[in-house]
């Protein structure tokens, strides 16, 4: 018999009473009924039921365990009693009746327990990852994480796509997020960067000559945490690939990310669907004004609309002057608000203000009849006119976001997700994605005062060299593209522009020098001077794929070893001071914190 184990803990079945056994794991839970002692022994796999009387031969080692200890059993399969058999558990029709009791390690009193539901705060939960991992829900996020890369990986490598490996140790870069840098002990006063994105690797290994390539990329940025993104690192289906259009791209990672979703939509008996094939597109400009959001949850019934040239020259004097001054009024619906009182409006005026907005008009309706202060003010008739525009019904009010166009669709992209969510109008068992496309090249930068670039510089503009030279910068798309799934981005890619020329163009439009370029993305550029193919790819993020399929709403949760939102490792102690012996050898000492803005900020990696 082996020393640790003849199965393992979700093994076992009634097909195997009788048979001599042995079992390891921890002591999950422990109940002592006197002459009695049961033991819920867990392992990776499961639990089995451990069980030995007063007069057994191990009952006082038994006794003496303290939970989460790990302990080998070896004993008989036996029946349990019909009235004892647990159908939640897969081996809930037997138990172990022990002969034999090996203690292998002791756990002393527990700064958190493993069984039960119960939430801890989140500096326990991380100091003590290895107790928290043990602990049903996120031991199985973890596999599912496993399940999900292994699934991704056989899906690119269906497609065509190879497996290539980028350096980790890179140059530093002027892009979005700031780097982390490693000194050089060998090159004094030089430092290394860790790899944002190997958003130039791809590139090159395209420029190389390899036709399909992707990786599981770990990422670094030195940015803040939020509930969908970790501070400093994380990981990406990173892909490129050459001699493609946009639609190439979508038609090669479609089948990949659907698969994918639609293999664990129903992990854990959740029984999700996925939206079909192909996955929508929507212009950016459209997003902007039906969503009010560039990453749209169209699990969302309700739609934005433009209502400004509805109060334009109105007797609403207020709409009517921020519309006559060049601003815009969108209005969000509210369906099925008839028999809420005035509070629920009310509160939503509130929260937009709790946001730092101006705040949040709105008009109520039952049984067709209009009330609510800007129907007060704007009247029946031009109410009634809004309403048909809207496709209102007669019990259903509405919300209104005025000001600048920005602000305005950023507060009714906002209102329009807050209704949805407090009238239950989300359907949590549905997966949708959609692209979000023709993202306009450059943005007017309010501080600067000049045009910069608005998502990736790298990407290819619609239009190449003639619209960069014959078109306002400002109305310029480009063929850049984000793939977003219940509200969530889960990548930005493009097509790439693989031209020099049209490269130092771009650029020079938002306000670099072809001396910039050169100096700052100097392998990229002398390469396509090379030949170049024409690519493109993106990077779906694996962590936020997990995050959905897991159903969390943080993404620590599908994380092994994640980091606290200050990115601070309080497990390992990281990060930490180190010796001034090493300091010597790296040829560097601490100085007070300085900031140095880098020469070119607008690059957005994948």
């Amino acid at each position: 018999m082996h020393a640790y184990r003849t199965h393992h803990c979700a093994e076992l079945r009634p097909e195997h009473v009788g048979q001599e056994v042995r079992v390891s794991g921890w002591v999950h839970k422990k109940r002592d009924h006197g002459d009695l002692v049961f033991v819920d022994l867990r392992d990776h796999y499961g639990i089995t039921q451990i069980v030995t009387d007063v007069s057994g031969p191990v009952f006082k080692v038994i006794e003496s365990l303290k939970n989460e200890s790990v302990v080998t059993i070896t004993g008989t399969v036996t029946a349990r009693a019909p009235e004892a058999v647990n159908p939640n558990l897969p081996t809930g029709g037997i138990e172990i009746r022990a002969t034999e009791a090996v203690i292998q390690s002791h756990a002393q009193e527990l700064p958190m327990p493993v069984a039960g539901d119960a939430e801890y705060p989140e500096d326990i939960r991380l100091r003590y990852r290895f107790l928290d991992l043990r602990r049903e829900r996120l031991h199985a996020n973890i596999m599912l994480r496993s399940k999900v890369i292994t699934s991704l990986r056989q899906r690119m490598n269906g497609q065509g796509f190879t497996e290539f490996q980028t350096p980790i140790l890179t140059a530093s870069s002027p892009e979005g997020a700031r780097d982390y840098l490693v000194p050089s002990r060998v090159h004094p006063g030089k430092f290394y960067a860790l790899p944002q994105a190997p958003q130039m690797f791809k590139q090159l290994l395209m420029v190389a000559g390899f036709d399909r390539y992707f990786q599981i990329a770990p990422c670094f940025r030195d940015e803040d945490a939020r509930a969908d993104r970790s501070p400093g690192e994380f990981y990406q289906l990173d892909f490129e690939m050459s001699f493609v259009t946009q639609d190439d791209v979508f038609a090669a990672i479609e089948p990949v990310l659907h698969g994918v979703f639609e293999e664990f939509a129903d992990w854990q008996g959740k029984g999700r669907t996925v939206s079909a094939l192909p996955f929508k597109r929507i212009p950016y400009r459209e997003s902007m004004l039906k969503y009010g959001s560039d990453k749209p949850d169209l699990r969302n019934p309700i739609l934005i609309s433009d209502v400004s040239d509805h109060f334009r020259g109105s007797g609403f004097g207020r709409f009517a002057s921020i519309v006559e001054g060049g601003d815009v009024v969108r209005a969000i619906p509210a369906p099925g608000t008839a028999e809420k009182s005035r509070k629920f409006f009310d509160d939503m005026n509130s929260w937009a203000q709790g946001e730092g907005f101006a705040g949040l008009g709105y008009a109520t309706r039952k049984g067709g009849v209009f009330g609510g202060p800007i129907a007060n003010n704007h009247g029946e008739e031009g109410m009634a006119k809004i309403a048909e525009a809207l496709g209102l019904g007669p019990d259903d009010g509405v919300f209104f976001a005025a000001g600048k166009e920005a602000q305005a669709a950023k507060l009714a992209g906002l209102a329009r997700t807050r209704v949805a969510e407090q009238l239950d109008l989300i359907d949590q068992k549905r997966f949708e994605f959609c692209w979000i496309v023709d993202f306009p090249m450059f943005e007017y930068d309010e501080d600067a005062k000049k045009v910069d670039f608005s998502h990736n510089p790298f990407s290819m503009p619609q239009g190449e060299m003639e619209a960069l030279e014959t078109r306002d910068p400002l109305d310029i798309l480009a063929y850049q593209y984000d793939i977003v799934c219940n509200g969530v981005e889960l990548s930005s890619g493009a097509i790439r522009n693989h031209k020099p020329e049209i490269m130092y163009k771009a650029f020079e439009i938002a306000g670099y020098t072809q001396a910039d370029v050169d100096t700052n993305f100097a392998g990229m550029i002398n390469a396509f001077k090379c030949g170049a193919p024409p690519h493109g790819g993106s990077a779906p993020g694996i962590d936020r794929i997990v995050m959905l399929l897991a159903d969390q709403p943080n993404i620590r949760e599908v994380i092994v070893f994640p980091m606290t939102q200050k990115a601070e490792d309080l497990m390992m102690g990281a990060p930490s001071f180190v010796s001034a012996k090493q300091l010597r050898e790296l040829n560097i000492r601490t100085v007070e914190q300085a900031v140095v803005k880098p020469a070119i900020e607008a690059v957005r990696p994948e």
